[in-house]
């Protein structure tokens, strides 16, 4: 498990190296991890998956990768709904394929978190950026790829894989984030965040 940056607790991401997380064979680790961790904590879960636009799902299930231009108003829906749920003193655990730094820029800082790099929001148009730990599940193609061939009825077909890996820009420091081992059980990986936590 490796940590960096100083947390905050109300928003925490989780994020593995596709676009689901699930743990147990059957389905992706992120989604379980996720929904397990905000029992736990007693505070909202959400699937990022379940507000993907209609011609998103069409289009993987054809088996054709999402590019930015359909991934970015998708994240900007859901930095929405994180900051609905700041406003109401709501904690959040979120789910969420931002394989890229630009995608958790945009959870974070919504459709300015997309800007090119080196523009900077004019100081009357300041972002309204939501607080977020980013919980990073990190596993080998083989050990996700195992997974995946077993989980049924997702839209996104397994021959996807790949092109998530290709996609995929790990979380470094400035980021806040922590990372996790798929390898290890959803016991563990729930105790190791809720212990992180703990200790800030």
């Amino acid at each position: 498990m490796r940590c960096s940056g100083g947390f905050h607790a109300d928003r925490i991401w989780t994020h593995a190296v596709l676009p689901q997380d699930s743990v147990p064979v059957n389905t992706y680790y992120w989604s379980t991890v996720g929904a397990l961790l905000a029992s736990k904590l007693g505070w909202k879960f959400y699937d990022a998956d379940d507000y993907h636009p209609e011609e998103n799902r069409r289009k993987m299930e054809r088996g054709i990768p999402l590019n930015d231009q359909d991934r970015i108003p998708w994240l900007c829906t859901l930095h929405d709904v994180l900051l609905r749920d700041i406003a109401s003193g709501q904690h959040v655990v979120l789910a969420c394929s931002a394989l890229k730094k630009m995608y958790r820029d945009i959870l974070i800082r919504g459709k300015d978190g997309a800007a090119p790099t080196g523009e900077e929001p004019g100081k009357e148009d300041k972002p309204t950026a939501v607080q977020l730990l980013a919980v990073y599940l990190s596993g080998s193609f083989a050990a996700i790829s195992g997974r995946l061939l077993q989980r049924k009825g997702h839209f996104m077909p397994p021959e996807l894989l790949q092109s998530q890996f290709d996609t995929l820009e790990p979380p470094c420091a400035p980021e806040n984030f922590m990372e996790v081992s798929v390898d290890r059980s959803l016991s563990e990986i729930t105790a190791t965040i809720l212990d992180t936590l703990k200790m800030n």
